[in-house]
């Protein structure tokens, strides 16, 4: 059967229903640290140091903070610097961005102008963006007299309009550069950043900045100041503004200070006056070596730092009543960019626990990080995911992205590899999974899924490299390699690594395409398609203009005022691939024919006034099919992925839409299904049906049979309830259905 453009927006009109009010937006302060491995944390390890009388790093404000929110243990970013940032803003992983390496040319080419990064996100959203520390893209390395060499990458041109930060991670490797950059900057700045020296000069002689930990009054402090105590001032600055303002207009702030603590050189610090005070009173402190002493200054002035930023949450005009915190409605991270290195913070402080590796490394000590979250309106003694406990649930550094857009009420951009844990975090809506987590270093690639990881051994040039397979559960120091006994498990989990492009020669990335095809043109067909090339100062880094593949994402968008019709006249594969129109005059559908198979192997999104139409096609991905709010799903055919219904789908045909894992419903979702005679078609779900939505019947006829059940969805498991009122629902011809429900099955059973 085929569905005309008229159809399509009668069930558009039929259907169409306000969404639910958001819920309070909170504030988030990001706190990210360079090269402090999992056991650096007292809850990771460094308390029961403390108990057993071992060298231990003192770190009581991010210990705070595991206290009053979740420590979560299997957390994992990148393993080394400008990878972990990368994918970070981007949430995209290693194998398809082009920082899988601290490749010293990724300051020029890492972040493009079309990647949507934290910052754009929260900007777009409506908050007030700052952005201070290491970001390491967009600026040369030169110390003394620095440039831009690459607009698209700098924070200012993505979102972050309060910056103090540099934009070079090799003119990182010293706390004492004279210059920094800054937002926002005089109207001719290049970028809309400029220069500024390293100075915290005004600081000086304030009664409204602590002297703790920086000593900046006193007359030993360097007139270059210590970068990260420069970049903990000004985001101290921006939270107690914008706290304030939050109060008087309740627009929230999204603040991220990634800190060059405590990554290298680590002598630097003993240039700063009293720099070690936090030990004084510890007698074995003095016993440890010059580098020990060091590393644990730095993270413990870090700590110091955090531990401010924490109290302007709490009192942001500082005049002691602390009545007007903001601190219940702050979503606080803290979390290090990857394992800690070896040296003496390894092997005096075990910064890395018990994990095998460190830094630079693929196995755990090199890639598992720790992550603490605190959000007191949702996060305490009494919600599901209880303060000062531990969770054990993985979390990748690309999930930070779609969790703050989720939170911000804002979609995620399109076809990224992280997935939001907004709703494990505030207890509301339907968590979705993440099957596996992909990671790449200097000595390999691994997959992590569920307990099991395989690492793919580095060897230059062999697609055969030796295989490697652990069971973390009870083996996370990797010291047990069981693949010869699971051949089955390793072929599945190395061929799912290899699909995620980890094997690509250096300068692979993601491509964007939009679609410029006339009305009716062909999906397959590349100059329907737009080229895509990324280019910086005469250089070409990435080109693209054949026809859609794995490595697109690719956005169908009617932009007109009238609809379009789109046709995939062969299989295709995207990355992700999205519709969208511009109103309900304007839609945008796509339409897929019998044998037709549609891949989008990260999502398939239907958005506001895009429609997809499947006339006995399939549509496969190995997350989900989503429907978000105005997006349309009508037909019959096969969903091979988890369908996600905020929007509406009708199953309408002589066969049943079949969904091979689960199906999700939103309170604002509706499902449309016809009866017509003896026959009702619906939906088949192999995996279970969560409903939440509204049931529609969008066909029938008169010849109904009274009291006869009508079996419009099965599933293996069958969660919920419509939301229909009394359990009845009417078609269009004033006819009366009651819905009944079994654990595996809902029908409709004609009332005279």
């Amino acid at each position: 059967m085929k569905y005309s453009i008229l159809f399509i927006l009668q069930t558009l009109a039929l259907f169409s229903a306000p969404g639910a009010e958001p819920a309070a937006r909170p504030n988030i302060l990001y706190l990210f640290v360079d090269d402090m491995g999992w056991g650096s944390i007292g809850p990771n390890g460094q308390a029961a140091r403390k108990d057993k009388g071992l060298p231990y790093v003192r770190t009581p404000n991010i210990d705070r903070l595991a206290e009053q929110g979740v420590n979560f243990t299997r957390a994992y970013a990148c393993h080394v610097c400008s990878p972990s940032r990368s994918s970070q803003q981007s949430g995209f992983h290693q194998g398809h961005t082009f920082a899988d390496a601290n490749d010293p040319d990724n300051a020029r080419k890492a972040m493009r102008g079309e990647d949507i990064l934290m910052g754009d996100a929260m900007f777009a959203a409506g908050y007030t963006t700052g952005y201070w520390g290491k970001w390491g893209y967009g600026g040369s390395k030169d110390q003394f007299k620095p440039k831009v060499d690459n607009i698209q990458s700098l924070p200012t041109s993505h979102g972050y309009t309060h910056v103090l930060a540099e934009l070079h991670h090799v003119r990182a490797h010293t706390f004492f550069q004279p210059s920094l950059w800054s937002a926002p900057a005089k109207i001719d700045a290049i970028g809309g950043i400029h220069l500024i020296p390293n100075s915290i000069a005004k600081y000086v002689g304030s009664d409204a900045y602590p002297d703790l930990p920086a000593y900046q009054n006193h007359h030993d402090y360097p007139s270059i100041a210590y970068c990260d105590d420069a970049y903990a001032f000004a985001a101290l600055d921006f939270v107690r503004k914008n706290a304030q303002n939050y109060n008087k207009t309740g627009k929230p702030f999204f603040g991220l200070l990634a800190t060059q603590i405590p990554h290298a050189p680590f002598n630097e610090i003993s240039q700063l006056p009293n720099w070690d005070h936090a030990y004084e009173d510890d007698t074995a402190f003095k016993k440890l070596s010059p580098q020990a002493q060091q590393w644990a200054a730095m993270v413990t002035r870090m700590d110091a730092h955090f531990g401010h930023l924490l109290s302007a949450l709490d009192d942001p005009n500082q005049d002691g009543d602390t009545s007007d915190s903001i601190a219940d409605n702050t979503l606080v991270i803290f979390q290090s960019d990857n394992g800690g290195p070896g040296g003496s913070s390894h092997t005096v402080f075990d910064s890395n626990g018990s994990l095998r590796g460190g830094k630079g490394k693929i196995q755990e000590g090199g890639i598992r990080v720790p992550l603490v979250m605190r959000w007191p309106s949702m996060i305490h003694s009494k919600s599901k995911l209880k303060s000062g406990n531990q969770c054990a649930r993985i979390v990748d550094i690309t999930d930070l992205l779609p969790t703050f857009c989720e939170l911000a009420g804002t979609p995620s951009p399109l076809s990224i590899d992280g997935v939001s844990i907004a709703p494990l975090l505030s207890g509301c809506g339907h968590q979705r999974n993440r099957d596996f987590i992909i990671h790449e270093a200097s000595n390999g690639q691994s997959i992590i899924r569920g307990k099991h990881k395989l690492v793919r051994a580095r060897v230059r040039g062999n697609r055969d490299a030796p295989l490697e397979l652990y069971d973390l559960e009870r083996d996370q120091t990797e010291k047990e390699n069981i693949a010869a006994s699971h051949p089955e498990l390793v072929k599945e989990l190395h061929a799912l690594l290899l699909g995620e492009r980890v094997g690509e020669a250096k300068g692979f990335a993601n491509t964007y395409h939009h679609w410029i095809g006339d009305e009716g043109a062909l999906m397959s067909h590349p100059e329907n398609w737009s080229d895509y090339a990324y280019a910086n100062a005469g250089v070409t880094y990435l080109s693209d203009d054949g026809g859609p593949q794995l490595s697109w994402t690719a956005l169908i968008e009617n932009k007109g005022i009238t609809h379009s019709l789109v046709s995939a006249d062969t299989d295709l594969e995207f990355l992700g691939f999205e519709i969208s129109g511009s109103s309900v005059e304007a839609t945008q559908t796509l339409q897929i024919n019998q044998g037709i198979k549609l891949t989008g192997r990260n999502e398939i999104r239907l958005s506001n006034n895009g429609n997809l139409v499947i006339n006995g096609g399939t549509l496969t991905s190995l997350r989900w099919v989503d429907i978000q709010p105005g997006g349309i799903l009508q037909g019959h055919g096969r969903i091979e992925a988890s369908l996600y219904n905020n929007g509406i789908v009708s199953a309408s045909g002589k066969i049943p839409l079949e969904v091979s894992k689960d199906y999700y419903e939103t309170l604002d979702a509706r499902l449309s299904v016809s009866i017509e005679g003896d026959t009702s078609t619906g939906l088949k779900v192999y995996g279970k049906a969560i409903l939440a939505g509204t049931l529609d019947i969008a066909l029938s006829n008169l010849s109904v049979k009274a009291n006869t059940p009508y079996t419009i969805l099965t599933a293996s498991q069958i969660e919920g309830t419509f939301r229909n009122k009394n359990q009845h629902v009417t078609d269009g011809n004033d006819q009366l259905f009651s819905i009944h429900y079994t654990h595996s099955e809902v029908s409709l059973v004609p009332v005279k």
